[in-house]
C-alpha cells in the first residue's frame, strides 16, 4: 500500500496589489524614501509607512496593466499622501510647519515647503486637465524622484521627450504659481 498524501489546501489567490507590492518592495523604499524626503522627510510618516499607506490606497485597484503601471500609480499614490500630510501640518500651524533639517539631510534635494506643494498641486490638477501626460511626468520626476530614463520607461517615451516635456511642464507651474500670487 502506497501513502497517501495529504491534499493541499488551494493556494489562496493574493490581490493585484498586494502581489505587486512584494515582488517590487525593493522599488518602492528608494522611491517612498526619495517622495518623503523631497516632502520634508516628516518625522511622523516614516517610509515604511509610506509605503503601507500607498499599498492600502493601491489595492483598490482591481488590476495593473503591467510594472510600470503600477510604478506610476504607486507616485500617484504617494503624491496624495503627503499632500494630506501637508494640509495637517498647516492646518495645526505649530511651529509654523518648520522642521529641523537632520544633519543627513544635507546632501538630500532641497525640501518644499508645505504652502509651496500645495500651491503645486493646485497648479499640477490644472496641468493635469490640459495635458494629462506632463502631470504624469511631473509626478515621476518630481514627486518620486525617478530619472530622465526611469520616467521615459515607466511612461512609454523617449529620453528626449521626457527632457522636452520636463522643461515645458516646469516653466507651466512656475508661471501658474507665480501668476497666482
Amino acid at each position: 500500500m502506497s501513502e497517501t498524501q495529504p491534499i493541499a489546501a488551494p493556494a489562496e489567490v493574493q490581490p493585484p496589489a498586494q502581489a505587486l507590492v512584494a515582488d517590487l518592495y525593493r522599488d518602492l523604499r528608494p522611491l517612498a524614501r526619495r517622495v518623503r524626503m523631497r516632502a520634508g522627510g516628516s518625522d511622523t510618516l516614516q517610509t515604511t509607512a509610506l509605503i503601507n499607506e500607498a499599498y492600502l490606497k493601491l489595492r483598490r485597484s482591481v488590476e495593473w496593466n503591467d510594472r510600470e503601471h503600477f510604478l506610476r500609480t504607486a507616485a500617484r499614490a504617494m503624491r496624495q499622501i503627503l499632500l494630506d500630510q501637508a494640509k495637517e501640518r498647516l492646518a495645526a500651524k505649530r511651529g509654523g510647519g518648520e522642521k529641523p533639517l537632520p544633519l543627513d539631510a544635507i546632501d538630500e534635494e532641497p525640501v518644499v515647503p508645505d504652502e509651496i506643494l500645495l500651491r503645486l498641486d493646485e497648479a499640477l490638477e490644472r496641468l493635469g486637465q490640459l495635458e494629462p501626460r506632463l502631470m504624469q511626468l511631473v509626478e515621476c520626476r518630481f514627486y518620486a524622484g525617478y530619472s530622465e530614463i526611469e520616467t521615459a520607461q515607466l511612461l512609454g517615451l523617449s529620453d528626449r521627450t521626457v527632457r522636452r516635456d520636463w522643461l515645458r511642464a516646469k516653466a507651466w507651474l512656475y508661471d501658474s504659481i507665480r501668476n497666482e500670487s
